[in-house]
């Protein structure tokens, strides 16, 4: 019986009993069916098309009056591009073989599917403490666009739609006066020689964050520890700041240092930090955000040999948003990010439409653009001139 089958039937046994052992249960999730067309570049073909139905559906039932349980997963079946897409987005690498040396994808006759489990974690709450353990999200920091300080799940700003990763851990929250103070503890990530096989406890990771918010705005710190594994003998220290201030602008800061001492980490090379503002013309119908990021050559936002699963392999970078609100059912947006030192781009035109409650269109196209022709967004780096892409999102 392989995994896949192991949890279709536990999932199935979950469904099926919770009623009977639970008095309130809420059963949630939305439906994405999508279909692209791309214009390749480079060695790409001259033509993909890509198709993909997706589904994330999300349980939650409170356990007496103190705990509550949450679970959630997803299913995905793609054909053509789609499941490059998929696997970026997921992170259901179908083309690397897993450390557990199986593909997650099962072939069908005209597509490939697969199923992920997304959430499976416990709350507990007590008037000294909060108490969340499982698999969990565990976000940090208030950055929109980058967020530096969110080193556990770090965002990919080509993908906008993606969807969050949890984590294997666990977390404790204390509130004294009006702050928040939370110790966590995550399993290793899947990096080098630290990943979920590894029982030696290489790459765990140990913290402390603290926040507290003010009228004028909200304030982060944030301590890691990360256990030794070979890319850092010594261990790994990140300290983490983020901050958000709602004035005439709404304004964001959010940085974490890396410091590695086996790499000699120097200086600003381990500093990934972002800065930005937002705000509202109109009377609301227009909206505007920007942000800059600095991602320094040693930094968790930084690709290297020793971070492959970094995002950025130049120092500076730029991220703009213009969206203009027809109505409260339409909008239409243009967001472009820039690579500042090789003057590359790749913007994204998008029209979204709310066709009653409950369910969405969506029409979006992305252009790669760049002066030089190895750019770093460049068409012939990201394998197309452009995009199409046709979804229709289903919420319940």
């Amino acid at each position: 019986m392989n995994l896949h089958t192991i949890m279709t039937v536990c999932f199935a046994l979950l469904w099926c009993l919770t009623p009977l052992v639970a008095q309130d249960v809420q059963v949630s999730g939305l439906f994405d069916s999508s279909v692209s067309l791309a214009a390749g570049a480079g060695k790409a073909e001259a033509f993909a098309y890509g198709i993909e139905e997706y589904t994330n559906l999300r349980i939650r039932t409170d356990i007496g009056d103190y705990a509550r349980f949450y679970g959630a997963f997803n299913l995905i079946a793609a054909a053509g591009s789609s499941l490059n897409t998929a696997a970026a987005m997921s992170a259901l690498n179908a083309a690397t073989a897993s450390p557990l040396g199986s593909s997650p994808y099962i072939a069908g006759d005209n597509y490939a599917a697969a199923m992920e489990l997304e959430r499976l974690y416990f709350q507990a709450n007590s008037n000294a403490v909060d108490v969340v353990a499982g698999l969990m999200p565990l976000r940090f920091g208030y950055g929109q666009v980058f967020g530096p300080s969110d080193f556990l799940n770090p965002r990919n700003v080509l993908f906008p739609d993606a969807r969050p990763r949890g984590i294997i851990g666990a977390s404790a929250a204390f509130y004294p006066a009006t702050a928040k103070v939370l110790a966590f503890a995550a399993a290793p990530k899947s990096l080098m020689n630290a990943n979920a096989i590894n029982s030696a406890g290489k790459g765990f990771r140990f913290g402390l964050s603290a926040d507290n918010d003010w009228n004028w705005g909200s304030i982060q710190a944030l301590y890691v520890f990360e256990t030794p594994q070979s890319i850092a003998p010594d261990g790994r220290h990140q300290i983490g700041l983020s901050l958000k201030a709602d004035v005439e602008l709404g304004l964001v800061i959010d940085a974490l240092y890396t410091y590695n001492h086996a790499a000699n980490t120097a200086a600003i090379t381990g500093l990934s930090a972002s800065a930005g503002f937002d705000y509202s013309f109109l009377n609301g119908s227009l909206y505007v955000l920007t942000e800059y990021l600095y991602n320094g050559a040693s930094s968790i936002t930084a690709r290297s040999a020793t971070n492959p699963a970094g995002l950025f392999a130049k120092r500076h970078y730029a991220y703009a948003l213009c969206q203009y609100m027809f109505s409260d059912y339409t909008n239409a947006s243009l967001s472009c990010i820039a690579g500042i030192e090789d003057a590359s781009f790749m913007s994204v035109v998008s029209l979204y439409h709310e066709v009653f409650q409950g369910m969405s269109l969506t029409v979006s196209s992305q252009f790669p653009l760049a002066i030089d022709e190895d750019g770093e967004f460049a068409p012939q780096t990201m394998g197309q001139h452009f995009s199409f892409t046709t979804k229709v999102r289903l919420r319940f």
